[in-house]
């Protein structure tokens, strides 16, 4: 019993760094653009409105090698505080501590993502506005009319 009385506290370690690495990141939000969808079996006419290169950026986002070194770090200084139940609570502390000073710190050194996309928004002739995005530069300009079909732009 003396024996597992010492692992305890490297066990509940692992267990909450293993858990740690698992978390998803607070505040984490999908940057992708909402495009609106209509059934597809709807033909629409519509005008170009807007035609514009916009860039988008994903932020840096994970779980990875920071989350799970900062746990482990603040898990052994946390192990270093008071005695009994109280270390048991000093070293969860510090590993959940650590853990997310360590994702912080991974997140804000790996560069975020950036691309550029042209958003062309068009105005149909029900008076619904829609966005549609495209990688390469589209073959529409502002005022042209358009077919709307199959959630997909024609001139």
């Amino acid at each position: 019993m003396p024996c597992f009385n010492r692992l305890k506290p490297f066990a509940t370690l692992s267990l909450i760094t293993v858990l740690s690495a698992c978390a998803y990141p607070p505040g984490a939000t999908s940057t992708a653009p909402v495009t609106t969808t209509v059934p597809s079996a709807t033909v629409q006419h519509a005008r170009v409105t807007n035609v514009q290169l916009v860039s988008t950026q994903a932020p840096a986002s994970g779980i990875g090698a920071g989350a799970v070194v900062g746990g482990l770090v603040g898990g052994i200084l946390g192990h270093q505080i008071g005695g009994g139940t109280g270390q048991d609570i000093a070293t969860v502390a510090g590993v959940v501590g650590g853990a997310l000073i360590g994702n912080a710190i991974q997140n804000n050194q790996v560069p975020a993502t950036a691309s550029q996309i042209y958003r062309v928004t068009v105005q149909q002739d029900n008076g619904v506005v829609r966005t549609f995005d495209y990688a390469t530069q589209p073959n529409v300009r502002v005022g042209d009319r358009v077919r709307v079909e199959n959630n997909q732009l024609y001139r």
